[in-house]
This record gives C-alpha cells, structure tokens and sequence, in this order.
C-alpha cells in the first residue's frame, strides 16, 4: 500500500470514530457556562442535594445582572445574592470565584475595569453579609466571555453580569 492510501484510510477510520454517538450531538440546545470546571465539590444528589454546585446554581442562582454602564446592585440581583450569602454561610466548605463581565460596548480596557467593579460590588455585598472575605476572590473578563453575541440590547443584558463559581483550594 503507497503512503497516499494509508492516509486516506486513517482518516476515513478516524472520521467514522468521531462520528459513532450521534447522541452526544442531537438535542443540544443548552450551553453550560461551567462545563469542564472541575471544582472539587459536586455534591452527591445533584440539583436536588442542597450541598450540591447543581443546587446552587439553579435553585439560589450563580449570577446577578448590571444596568447598562454600572456596577450598582439592583434589588433583584441583592435578593440573589442574599441566597447565596445563606449557601455559602451553611457550606462553608465552599470558596468561590466572582467574576465580573460586561457587554461588547466599550473598549477591551474600560470593560475589564468594569467587570472589576461589578466582581468587587458581589464580593463586598456578601462579606457584608457575612461571608468571610478570605474565601472570595474576584476577576474581571470584560466582555471577554459573552454568553450570547449579537448587536441587540437583550443579548447585551445578559453579557452584563457577575458570576459566582464555586470553587476549592482558595483559602488560607
């Protein structure tokens, strides 16, 4: 067999591996942000096991939402955040990671910065609540990591936000 034939067959093998679960491609019409983050504490019950990351982020929510050009909490996104001051206070083995996005308008610079100041706004608010500060931490992506990209004002709403992942090892 010459080189050129046993190329096209590795291929043509590979590709037809690649393809043998198609299920793994129907119905996928949901992207999880926090697919691949292996945070260390999953829980055992999933979104029913209120210990569980599942729980948290569907049932106390992982994110609040910003008006546009600020970093100042509305009062839905307190109500969240009192949710995760009582989850975070009953499981306490939990650090977390708050990050800070904006929408696409604006400069890279100016909206890291403001995702800074929305990171930090989550961060104080649940210290001042009573979440310990050593188990906080903050980053800013900016408009870095939309959730959804299009020039319209709902895709902008969702972009601006603060996320607060859970997350192991961070204290001390």
């Amino acid at each position: 067999m010459n080189m050129i034939t046993k190329a096209v067959l590795l291929t043509s093998v590979l590709a037809l591996a690649a393809c043998s679960n198609k299920s793994d491609f129907v119905g996928d019409d949901v992207v999880d942000l926090n697919a691949g983050a292996n945070t260390g504490f999953e829980g055992t019950g999933g979104a029913n096991d209120p210990t569980s990351v599942a729980f948290f982020q569907q049932s106390v929510g992982d994110r609040v939402l910003f008006e546009v050009d600020t970093s100042t909490l509305t009062g839905q996104g307190r109500l969240i955040l009192d949710g995760q001051t009582r989850w975070l206070t009953t499981n306490s083995d939990y650090t977390a990671i708050i990050e800070g996005h904006a929408d696409e308008q604006g400069t890279r610079e100016y909206n890291v910065a403001l995702g800074e100041r929305r990171a930090n706004e989550v961060r104080d608010y649940l210290v001042s609540k009573g979440v310990p500060s050593s188990r906080l931490r903050v980053v800013s992506y900016g408009k870095e990591r939309p959730i959804e990209i299009c020039s319209q004002e709902g895709c902008y709403a969702k972009n601006r936000r603060a996320v607060t992942v859970l997350a192991a090892g961070l204290s001390g």
